[in-house]
């Protein structure tokens, strides 16, 4: 994988955005259209702030997302509703996860609406334990075929959710991975190590992947 040495936070984000960026910018160039699927979280919030004013135009970009809370898109737990309060983005076409509709029923709209569409850049956040989207530690989701499943018994709250999974992530032409913080540094550790499947952001497919982490997360 590609690392990216970062000083901070603030860094992480603005890198971030600004090779965001230039994805975008170079997919719709080449065929008129981007695809890119978008993380929920802490760490991107403020990249999505950053990235906003780096486009001049976001229309023919289409945003997707790589996993969701089964709760309406206006509830506080919502990624999409995050997303919405980070990012200037007008004219893009966004497709959201439609959570309220609970773990099987909306994982299998998005699957329908998803199709065939191969992402441009996947942008991945990293929880403490290493879970990535809403794949956790061992669990079976990690050997799933589908592109989109449903879950209800995330170890982290809330236990209904919608996610990608390895296969639709890593079909991405290229991943995007941002780590903050000491309290992520063993789990970055271990992504570091070599794939394991108790840190199944180590699963992400390496020939592909940017990692971009602050000191701290990287020790």
């Amino acid at each position: 994988m590609n690392v990216i040495r970062c000083a901070d936070p603030e860094e992480v984000a603005s890198r971030a955005a600004d090779a965001i960026a230039t994805a975008v910018a170079a997919a719709r160039a080449t065929k008129g259209v981007a695809h890119l699927c978008l993380t929920g979280g802490s760490t991107p919030r403020h990249c999505y702030e950053l990235l906003g004013p780096l486009l001049d135009s976001w229309e023919d970009v289409h945003l997707w997302y790589g996993d969701e809370r089964c709760v309406p898109p206006g509830d506080p737990e919502s990624n999409a509703g995050m997303v919405h309060e980070a990012l200037l983005a007008p004219g893009a076409v966004e497709h959201r996860m439609p959570g309220e509709l609970g773990p099987v029923r909306g994982a299998e709209a998005y699957a329908q609406e998803l199709g065939d569409t191969v992402m441009d850049l996947t942008l991945n956040g990293m929880g403490p334990d290493g879970h990535t989207a809403s794949l956790f530690p061992g669990h079976p989701l990690l050997d799933s075929s589908d592109l989109v499943a449903g879950l209800d018994d995330s170890p982290k709250p809330p236990p209904e959710r919608i996610t990608l999974t390895l296969p639709a992530l890593n079909a991405s032409h290229r991943l995007m991975l941002l780590v903050t913080g000491a309290d992520k540094a063993p789990a970055l550790a271990r992504v570091l190590a070599g794939p394991d499947r108790g840190t199944p952001a180590s699963l992400l497919d390496r020939d592909r992947l940017d990692l971009v982490a602050d000191e701290a997360a990287l020790g």
